[in-house]
């Protein structure tokens, strides 16, 4: 039997009281994300203030996001320490999204815990969501794609374009669509290389 977490879905009506509570949640994340998305680089205390309000949490320092970006909610993200989100990302956070410390997430990068039934007569009447975890240190590339159930292990890297629909072991680096595994990386491959004086 699967007890991860992760792997359960779950369903919200569209006719139910939940789920107008869920949508008054996406228009005032829509709200604060539009606000957010007028500042500029020069802005980042400004922007970590907001994405505190968005979320919830206050962010540190440390966390750095250049807009634009785009959320449904916001209250279900939690960052790390010294995370860095590149320009154009979306996170639809209704199945919760946490993003360990050090991540670094690419430009045009796309985090979707929600979804819709594959069954035709149940499309528009339920909205499904599963969360994500991003594991420590993990960098996802350029234009990537991480579906709700997915947790990507520690030190990982998702390569450019990927949709990923599976879990991502740590210390491994995954591309193409679906993702999947292209090779494992050494502990050492993160170290800086010596200097060839």
């Amino acid at each position: 039997m699967d007890t991860n977490p992760s792997r359960h879905t779950k369903r919200v009506a569209t006719s139910s009281p939940e789920w107008a509570a869920e949508a008054d949640d996406i228009r005032r994340g829509m709200r604060l994300a539009a606000e957010l998305n007028k500042l500029g680089i020069d802005d980042a205390p400004r922007i970590r203030e907001l994405f505190g309000e968005l979320t919830g949490q206050p962010v540190d320092e440390t966390f750095t996001l250049l807009p634009p970006f785009y959320t449904a909610g916001g209250r279900r993200i939690r960052v790390g320490h010294k995370v860095f989100i590149n320009q154009c990302c979306t996170i639809y956070d209704m199945g919760g999204v946490q993003i360990g410390d050090l991540v670094m997430i690419g430009p045009n990068v796309n985090l979707i815990t929600t979804g819709h039934a594959m069954a035709p007569s149940q499309r528009r009447k339920t909205i499904e969501s599963r969360p994500i975890v991003i594991g420590r240190n993990v960098w996802i590339a350029a234009g990537a794609t991480i579906l709700g159930g997915v947790t990507v292990g520690d030190n990982a890297v998702v390569g450019a374009g990927a949709v990923v629909t599976r879990d991502v072991p740590p210390n491994t680096f995954v591309a193409g669509v679906p993702a999947r595994i292209v090779r494992h990386l050494e502990a050492d491959e993160d170290r800086e290389a010596p200097s060839r004086a």
